[in-house]
């Protein structure tokens, strides 16, 4: 009887998990909150997939080639090809479980149109399809607990991973219910933790996607890809607490970027673009947002109140809670934002990394997206991803045996509790937000090597102390272990941003503004002792 251990239940761990179980898998779905609560219930735009109802001219092989030229060609093939190739089986399997994606009057599937696509689609349900996602596969979930086949743990945290030999055999997890460490072993582990949101301090994704797990699995002799491929999110809306999501569906359905210049609306994406200039890939309009040096709008109004209320609505609430703008009669300001990470865990094409018997999904594995993520792509490829991975694991033989891993419980629990009586005056959240600040500055829209380095001594500073940081009684324990782990993440990134001397999608050197074709590969690293080693992916070790 095989035992899977997915860590994280969001939608790429609740798409493993019910994969799995439909398979006859145990699988035991482990997350700090429920399901609701995760990040994937902020993907408002929609979903990619080409069906039967798809737009002329359109093709699968559109889709692909979109996938691939967005990515800047360094996303694989035979994976992009995969991923694309089923998309309209995801589709049916999401409408199967509940999923209720929009239709026009005559019960057609509507699909729009979103950035660096040839044609329109992206599903979508009105304006919530990453909670309409989230909800179909709880209840799809809930069957499986009710057999008996998927138990969750709540209140639980990725604390390390259980290794012998380069094989995975299960987790350390801390319960946070008994505040104690626990060894849970497993024939499987799958993480699906997201992205690095916590890096970056303020950005449109959830803090709980802190990027901790992969610094730690990196620190375990886990490969990393592609860190320095941050996705910058053009349009977003400043509020105190973090930067709110303006859906790339509003420029989908037609709305214009402009900033003011002598009193008149300049429409610089469409002056330098074209007619579709709006609707470029997102780090292309990043790009020339921060290039404008000035205010820049996003107006949805001229569209009416009907397609604004009907197709975004939630855009509209948003605006109007957080900002107190009308989106009916007045343009939205707009900034870019830290929003998806195309780096992550170096897996395989059966989502396994170079650890045995650990898998990862979704944003924290590195994949599909290359240097540069579709709009629409993410959703489609958390669900593919982790079933890719659960196909994978049920067709593999396992005897169920284990070594004891009670002395690495022991080591690891005492290494907590002396963290209780460190000597540095600074609490952990106050080095997370000095993290946060530097990497805003270093690892921007434009970067360039002096930055990049002021940014690994900040870094590197921060590590020195983090063994000695004040144990912080007023936030969770797993702030206090983690924070070793996502220091090491950030050090990774900026090492791989340094090594990578051109310009490629999201990564743009002002001292290498120029895309180099020799360097058209993947990055990986890994650490060599304490050091770290970085290098070109000719060979597709690794296939992206």
């Amino acid at each position: 009887m095989k035992q899977v251990l997915i860590i994280g239940s969001g939608i790429s761990g609740m798409a493993c998990a019910v994969r799995c179980a439909r398979q006859g898998v145990h699988v035991t779905l482990v997350s700090p909150f429920p399901s609701e609560r995760s990040q994937s219930v902020m993907a408002a735009g929609g979903i990619n997939a080409v069906t039967a109802s798809h737009e002329a001219g359109d093709s699968v092989a559109s889709h692909i080639e979109d996938t691939l030229k967005g990515g800047c060609y360094i996303g694989g093939e035979r994976a992009v090809t995969g991923l694309c190739g089923h998309g309209e089986e995801i589709l049916r399997m999401l409408e199967g479980i509940g999923t209720v994606f929009s239709i026009d009057k005559q019960g057609r599937p509507l699909h729009r149109a979103f950035g660096g696509q040839s044609h329109k689609r992206t599903y979508y349900c009105g304006a919530s399809t990453g909670k309409q996602i989230v909800s179909a596969l709880v209840m799809e979930a809930r069957r499986f607990e009710a057999a008996g086949l998927i138990r969750r743990r709540l209140w639980c945290c990725f604390h390390s991973a259980l290794l012998h030999d380069g094989v995975c055999h299960g987790a350390l997890l801390y319960d946070e219910t008994q505040n104690r460490l626990e060894a849970v072993c497993a024939d499987a582990v799958v993480m699906a933790t997201g992205g690095q949101n916590a890096l970056f301090g303020k950005t449109t994704g959830s803090t709980q996607c802190d990027g901790y797990a992969a610094g730690r699995l990196f620190m375990q002799g886990a490969v990393l890809k592609n860190l320095e491929f941050i996705q910058y999110h053009p349009t977003t809306l400043e509020t105190p607490q973090k930067r709110m999501l303006i859906s790339e569906a509003a420029r989908g359905e037609g709305g214009r970027l402009h900033y003011e210049e002598d009193g008149q609306r300049v429409y610089f994406m469409e002056e330098k673009f074209g007619p579709k200039g709006n609707l470029m890939t997102r780090d292309v309009v990043a790009r020339e947002i921060h290039a404008a040096k000035r205010p820049v709008y996003l107006d949805i109004s001229f569209l009416g109140k009907q397609v604004i209320d009907e197709r975004l609505s939630e855009v509209r609430d948003l605006c109007m809670k957080y900002r107190g703008i009308s989106v009916h009669s007045q343009p939205i300001p707009v900034e870019p934002s830290v929003h998806f990470f195309m780096g992550g865990l170096a897996v395989h094409l059966n989502h396994e990394t170079n650890l045995r018997n650990l898998f990862a999904v979704g944003e924290c594995a590195s994949m599909y997206h290359g240097a540069n993520r579709l709009g629409g792509n993410s959703l489609l490829a958390a669900i593919y991803s982790g079933h890719v991975a659960a196909d994978e694991i049920a067709g593999r033989d396992s005897d169920g045996r284990h070594p004891d891993f009670s002395g690495e419980l022991a080591r690891e629990t005492a290494l907590l509790q002396k963290r209780q009586s460190a000597d540095s005056p600074f609490p952990v959240m106050y080095i997370r937000d000095m993290l946060g600040e530097s990497m805003q500055k270093h690892m921007g829209i434009v970067r360039n090597e002096a930055s990049l380095d002021e940014g690994i001594r900040d870094v590197e500073y921060y590590l020195s102390v983090a063994g000695r940081i004040r144990y912080d009684s007023s936030v969770m324990p797993y702030f206090n272990y983690s924070l070793t782990g996502i220091l090491t993440l950030a050090r990774a990134t900026l090492e791989c941003a340094k090594s990578r001397r051109e310009s490629r999608g999201a990564h743009y050197r002002s001292d290498y503004p120029n895309t180099d074709e020799a360097c058209q590969s993947a990055t990986l690293i890994a650490r060599a002792g304490d050091g770290y080693r970085v290098w070109l992916d000719k060979e597709r070790a690794y296939e992206s």
